[in-house]
């Protein structure tokens, strides 16, 4: 039967495809061959004559077809889930910035709850005087304020304190040992007064924490001295629990502990330093240079004559302490044996030597207002204070009967105004322009058979912090009789000024001389 239609029976049965094709012009009957009805342009085209076409021909069996589907449907599952992860990543990625940006509010809301929670001693820190001065003479009180722990420090003994003078209400507590038989891990803590509920900073070391000097001008460097004779620098810019200058791998790392570490001015090429002693006798420049240190040796203590011969290549327990001074090259170091050596920076030499203490000299300072005095304190229960120029101390204090003294500290407001601190927990305050033979406040701070070992005056209040064996830091608020200022002969207290400070010790001594 034939399958042709004739043109009648196509204009009957596809009216409308004629009415198209009369309204095609000739133009376009050329371009294309067979106008399609409406159900085949869903499916076929007509390419132009200049487009070229290529013949492809193929078959495919059921199984092909299966296949291809299988492998389409794990393509499409599998995108699927790459985009749910990224939407994941990128969920997790707004939650992180979320949380970032609720940390300050979260550290505002705190503040605010320990604002209201301890009003009264804020009030006390910033306002409180006690009255009854007036009624003691000359005599003064520590008035306790807050007290500083950490819950995993407990069985630490802070081995170390330092204030930020950038940020006075900030400090660094080293946490250690400084017993041999009692050697572990240690911590670097960092407090706020404005919380004393949590350490703003925290972190862990392999060995224990020795000595701890924070950068003058940079406060975010912080410089450790560790039991096992290493040094490090903590950023705490960084957001990260490692140091990010360590001295572990270096050929110039000490031999013995390090007993104390101190910032120094930048070298000629901008580079920060500090410098340490320790044990093995070694007195070392550090140098940090992008992400090492670089280290330079300074000076090597002597041995005591007391060590014979043979035993003084490994004899490592010298250095103790040291402390620079702030206007000359000179600097100081105490020993274990009771000496104490000053050294030119600039010469790399040690200039005199002192017959401090018959025990371990435990700290030594210079006098932040006169460039000649500096004080040392030790095992021995004794506190003085020298001249560089004399060979014999200006003042000599004992403290306590069989209590060592652990450290000793210049007030930063009067050249004349110490206060140390015993192994019986006490805390003694003097003030050499009122009294030069004892002190004006004795006062236990601490609970009984608790050693206090640090003590530290805070560059701006008036109040000093404290640490004992437990891992706690103590802050005391000093009454009015504790930091009188100086008056002029008609009464009236004269502005402070290094000049008057330095004065006012200069007659001191010169009565002595």
């Amino acid at each position: 039967m034939s399958r042709q239609l004739d043109s009648a029976a196509l204009t009957t049965q596809f009216p409308r495809r004629e009415r198209l094709k009369a309204k095609m012009s000739a133009k376009d009957e050329s371009k294309v061959e067979t106008v399609k009805s409406e159900e085949d342009k869903a499916t076929q085209t007509s390419p132009l004559t200049s487009t070229k076409v290529a013949n492809f021909s193929a078959t495919a069996s059921q199984w092909e077809i299966y296949d291809f589907y299988q492998e389409e449907i794990k393509r499409r599952d599998k995108s699927s889930h790459q985009s749910i992860k990224e939407e994941e990543f990128e969920d997790s990625q707004i939650k992180t910035h979320d949380i970032a940006h609720l940390a300050g509010l979260a550290r505002y809301v705190e503040g605010k709850v320990f604002h209201r929670a301890y009003a009264d001693i804020l009030y006390d820190f910033k306002h409180f005087e006690d009255a009854s001065d007036e009624f003691r003479g000359e005599k003064g009180t520590l008035l306790p304020l807050w007290k500083f722990e950490y819950d995993k420090a407990k069985s630490l003994p802070v081995t170390a304190l330092c204030w930020d003078q950038k940020h006075n209400d900030l400090f660094a507590v080293g946490l250690g040992s400084d017993e041999f038989t009692q050697q572990g891990g240690g911590m670097l803590v960092l407090y706020t007064l404005r919380n004393p509920n949590y350490p703003e900073f925290i972190f862990n070391t392999v060995s224990g924490v020795m000595c701890v000097d924070i950068h003058e001008h940079l406060s975010h460097l912080v410089a450790v001295g560790l039991y096992d004779g290493c040094v490090a620098v903590y950023n705490l810019g960084k957001k990260s629990d490692e140091p990010f200058w360590n001295s572990r791998a270096n050929p110039g790392r000490h031999k013995g502990a390090v007993t104390q570490v101190k910032w120094q001015k930048d070298d000629l090429d901008s580079n920060h330093n500090f410098i340490s002693v320790s044990a093995d006798g070694r007195v070392v420049s550090w140098t940090l240079v992008k992400h090492e240190l670089v280290f330079t040796d300074m000076i090597k203590l002597p041995v005591p004559d007391t060590i014979p011969d043979n035993l003084k290549d490994v004899f490592s327990t010298v250095g103790t302490n040291l402390d620079f001074h702030k206007q000359k090259d000179n600097f100081l170091v105490g020993t274990e044996y009771g000496k104490i050596h000053k050294g030119s920076k600039l010469y790399n030499r040690f200039v005199e030597t002192y017959d401090a203490h018959f025990m371990n000299v435990t700290r030594v300072r210079w006098n932040p207002f006169h460039p000649d005095v500096f004080i040392s304190c030790s095992w021995d229960w004794m506190v003085k204070i020298w001249d560089q120029t004399m060979k014999f101390p200006m003042f000599t204090f004992e403290l306590e009967i069989g209590a060592a003294v652990t450290d000793v500290a210049w007030a930063p407001y009067s050249s004349t105004v110490f206060a140390a601190v015993t192994t019986e927990g006490k805390v003694h305050v003097f003030d050499l322009s009122i009294n030069k033979y004892e002190a004006l406040c004795q006062q236990k701070v601490v609970s009984k058979k608790t050693k206090l070992f640090n003590i530290e005056f805070n560059p701006v209040h008036p109040i000093i912090i404290v640490g004992d064996g437990h891992g706690h830091v103590t802050s005391l608020k000093l009454s009015p009789n504790l930091r009188k200022m100086p008056k002029d002969k008609k009464g009236q207290e004269l502005p402070m000024s290094p000049e008057v400070e330095k004065a006012k010790m200069e007659q001191l001594l010169s009565s002595l001389r």
